[in-house]
């Protein structure tokens, strides 16, 4: 089954189906194998196809994948957001289409690389191609992270490369399986023999990389507690809900005097922080008699233009502070031109900019340790948290997937959190408003979660990491450098 063999309006409406099954790679459902079986097929359909027309099937792939994997972002914009219907429609069908352009490039890609030999074809250029492109989309026009194929192998066979390599890297090593296992069962002879070396090599690599130990435990712990407050997001910015939210998170803060460290979420106290000052005094000394290290979401007034930032704020033993750095757009900030914006406003849709942090900040103190925090869904751009590391020995996400109510944004969430800390070899505090508040251990994979919808409060001690991975020197470069270098191989032989 080729294209060709696939013709016409099937060839789409089998990349169709392929991406709307992809999501089932990921979290909830974590049936990694998924992602090589899809790859594989959609490798299939590529074949003897002109550029324009793999470009298509990979458009319609994209489509499908992320209306099925994102369609949670529908309740966020239109159950929260209160958007009208048309405008819901036009920023996820925007947003959709944008994410099927970026595969009908790696498509595009791939119809030009057209080298004889399948094993090189299949195993490495359309992989690095498609991996390229992966990378892109992190980055180009904001960026958006999710689905990326390496992020379903948490929990797989090849989980020991992401410390090595990162999360590119991962699915790079994910689509040359792909592409080795399509080679073995329609390539030639010789193809078969450079498909069943890629896999020897990528197999003994992997299990000699899946629990090998790149950083080291301190030999002190941190005694933790996530507050998940859950407040309904529906109800957490009225006015009459400030006051129990308050005196629900303090509660939760100091009914436990054994802790050294408590975080609250993602802008768990609803209000400007000038707002609620004489709160956050009382806060701030209660937690320095009980020798308490405390960090909350709120917002924050910039002094110079009076815009609010995003932030995280220290109280009790170290007063720090940081502030969101990688804005969500159309959430905190909207590029639209001005009467657009007037239009927003007349409407009653947010509308006003969230003033993003500085890229350089140092990274948040809890006694002798350091933490690299993120805010929300900075946690899905991998290399920015590398700009706290190897100094910071814990990463710290505080996040509210209310947003996105009971679907499976959260899920996909906290896979990628996972990510993190395997990459970076840190262990991770993650706390959100209603769920899924975990401790993450620094192998990636989950020490203690919370329940969704519940109010709690996740203890557990926790060692902090020294120490480097590979990819905290190397980031992303490696991976993208080698796609390049096989893209621009690939081209000289398709040409000569």
């Amino acid at each position: 089954m080729t294209a060709k063999a696939v013709s016409g309006h099937r060839a789409l409406a089998a990349a169709a189906l392929l991406g709307a099954l992809l999501p089932l790679a990921f979290a909830p459902f974590h049936l990694y194998p998924v992602a090589f079986i899809l790859a594989a097929v959609l490798f299939l359909l590529w074949e003897g196809c002109s550029p324009r027309r793999a470009a298509l099937i990979s458009f319609v792939f994209g489509f499908a994948a992320f209306a099925a994997g994102c369609y949670w972002l529908y309740i966020s914009i239109y159950g929260f957001g209160g958007a009208p219907i048309p405008v819901v429609v036009l920023l996820m069908l925007g947003g959709f289409v944008l994410q099927g352009l970026y595969l009908a490039v790696a498509g595009y890609l791939a119809g030009n690389l057209r080298v004889e030999s399948r094993a090189l074809r299949w195993c490495f250029l359309w992989p690095a191609a498609f991996t390229f492109v992966e990378w892109l989309r992190t980055w180009v026009f904001f960026g958006f992270p999710w689905l990326g194929l390496g992020y379903g192998q948490i929990d797989g066979p090849l989980r020991g490369w992401a410390p090595v390599i990162g999360i590119h890297g991962v699915s790079l090593v994910t689509l040359i399986i792909a592409g080795s296992l399509l080679t073995l069962i329609r390539g030639s002879r010789n193809d078969r023999l450079v498909a069943g070396l890629a896999l020897a090599v990528v197999g003994t690599t992997s299990i000699a990389l899946y629990d090998r130990e790149w950083t080291v435990a301190a030999e002190d712990e941190l005694r933790v507690g996530l507050a998940q407050g859950s407040i309904p997001q529906d109800r957490k910015w009225l006015p009459e809900q400030l006051r129990p939210t308050l005196q629900l998170y303090g509660k939760l803060t100091f009914t436990d005097a054994d802790l050294d460290l408590v975080v609250w979420p993602e802008v768990a106290v609803p209000a400007v922080a000038d707002r609620v000052q004489g709160y956050l005094d009382a806060l701030d000394e209660q937690a320095r008699e009980r020798g308490l290290q405390l960090y909350l979401g709120i917002l924050t007034r910039d002094a110079d233009s009076g815009q609010y930032r995003n932030s995280l704020i220290g109280l009790g033993q170290s007063r720090a502070e940081y502030h969101k750095r990688h804005l969500v757009p159309f959430g905190e900030f909207f590029p639209v031109p001005d009467f657009a914006r007037r239009w927003m406003r007349s409407a009653g849709l947010p509308s006003q900019d969230t003033l993003a942090g500085e890229r350089a900040q140092p990274p948040l103190p809890v006694g002798s340790h350091s933490m690299a925090p993120s805010i929300c869904y900075e946690d899905a751009f991998g290399t920015e948290q590398l700009d706290f590391l190897p100094e910071a020995s814990l990463l710290m996400n505080v996040s509210n997937d209310a947003w996105f109510g009971d679907s499976i944004a959260p899920h996909q969430h906290l896979q990628i959190a996972q990510m993190r800390s395997l990459e970076a070899g840190r262990p991770m505090l993650r706390t959100t408003n209603t769920g899924i508040t975990a401790f993450i251990g620094a192998d990636g994979r989950i020490v203690a979660r919370s329940e969704q919808f519940e109010i709690d409060v996740l203890r557990a001690s926790v060692r902090p990491h020294t120490g480097s991975t590979p990819y905290m020197r190397t980031g992303n470069w490696v991976v993208i450098v080698l796609c390049l270098c096989l893209i621009g191989f690939g081209g000289y032989l398709t040409r000569r």
